[in-house]
């Protein structure tokens, strides 16, 4: 590989190091460096997916850190949509 093609992955490999900090799926982070960097979506993915192979365990903690996450949020969510139901419900009376 030449000295630019490796720069170039290094360059992406810290981009999707910058899309974990912010806790971003592996669609939105090639989504965001699509947009952002220009950079085409299979590069992130197979440079994401390299990564994940080297680092498995990391890779399997964070999905599993955003996926319960994602459930609390929408547990908040349903909770807070039945609270202001019953707040209207309330102020009707």
């Amino acid at each position: 590989m030449g000295d630019s093609s490796a720069s170039y992955i290094h360059m992406v490999h810290h981009l999707i190091e910058e899309c974990l900090i912010f806790n971003m799926s592996k669609e939105e982070c090639m989504e965001a460096l699509s947009k952002h960097a220009n950079i085409k979506p299979v590069i992130t993915s197979t440079v994401w997916d390299e990564l994940a192979k080297e680092n498995k365990e990391f890779f399997e903690a964070y999905t599993r850190g955003r996926d319960h996450r994602a459930t609390e949020i929408e547990k908040r969510q349903r909770i807070q949509s039945r609270l202001n139901a019953s707040r209207r419900e309330k102020d009707k009376e």
